[in-house]
């Protein structure tokens, strides 16, 4: 079998995980356990709470879907804010899933051989996509700002799960070159098959996979599509703290109204919230 068949049948096996609804895999453990120890504080405010559990991409879906079960959810309506979701659930069962997600990471940890920094540094990329995605939602559209939030912590999830399960197939990848290829190339399709698995909504799957679209359509009511697509795009920039190498801005920028003056504006506020969620896990 040669490396492309090989690499298939490892796409093929993760394929056929993806029908378990337990799936359970590292992001950032340290986010996790320290998630579980400050939820011991019974007089926490529920809106830091939720902004605690959005530092984790795995727990953050798992609170979800479980407050869209019959036992906490009795309406029609889908709970799709990790703050009503807390609400329902109370602070002893999001604790008792904390430490569940927690102790499934500490035993696949163990097995992972995966260099750590490269999951530390995919999640780090995801809180502030995710606290970018906060940001501009809040500021530019009548979206729920919770909401692009948990949007942009799972834009990647589908880079987490590909990375964890590398670990079991030291002896397919000739180098990590090939190995992030192959995370390149399937990634998206992977997470959207994880947010399907967890149930999450239409639109923030719509957003995993439609975010890095060149073709995305011009409209004046901006979409969590949109706003995961600029959060993604305007990363690099954010990291490089200058927005000079933007000579043409991309559809969804245009579609929330952006120019470089207001994108500067919103990247120093996310650098305020990006600092209060690190010091969450610090």
């Amino acid at each position: 079998m040669n490396q492309r068949e090989s690499e298939f049948e490892f796409i093929k096996g993760l394929s056929a995980e993806l029908s378990s609804r337990n799936l359970v895999f590292p992001t950032s453990l340290k986010a996790t356990m320290k998630i579980r120890q400050v939820l011991d504080d019974p007089d926490m405010p529920i809106d830091q709470v939720a902004r605690i559990i959005s530092t984790e991409p795995v727990l953050s879906a798992q609170v979800l879907m479980l407050s869209n079960t019959p036992m906490f959810n009795r309406s029609s309506k889908k709970i799709e804010e990790l703050k009503l979701a807390v609400s329902l659930m109370g602070f002893g069962v999001v604790r008792n899933v904390a430490i569940s997600v927690g102790m499934k990471q500490l035993k696949d940890q163990k097995e992972n051989t995966v260099k750590s920094e490269q999951m530390e540094g995919l999640w780090t990329r995801s809180m502030r996509v995710a606290a970018l995605s906060f940001v501009i939602a809040k500021n530019r559209t009548k979206l729920s700002a919770d909401k692009a939030m948990v949007a942009g912590l799972l834009h990647d999830i589908g880079k987490f799960y590909i990375l964890s399960r590398a670990c079991q197939y030291q002896g397919l990848f000739s180098s990590e070159e090939a190995l992030w290829d192959l995370v390149d190339q399937w990634h998206t399709d992977i997470g959207a098959a994880i947010l399907e698995s967890w149930e999450v909504s239409d639109d923030i799957r719509a957003a995993v996979m439609d975010r890095k679209r060149s073709d995305l359509p011009e409209h004046s009511r901006p979409t969590l599509t949109d706003v995961v697509a600029a959060a993604d795009f305007l990363d690099v920039s954010f990291v490089k703290q200058s927005l000079e190498d933007l000579d043409e801005f991309p559809v969804s920028l245009k579609n929330l109204g952006l120019d470089k003056s207001e994108t500067e504006i919103l990247m120093s506020e996310t650098r305020q919230e990006i600092a209060q969620i690190l010091r969450v896990v610090a």
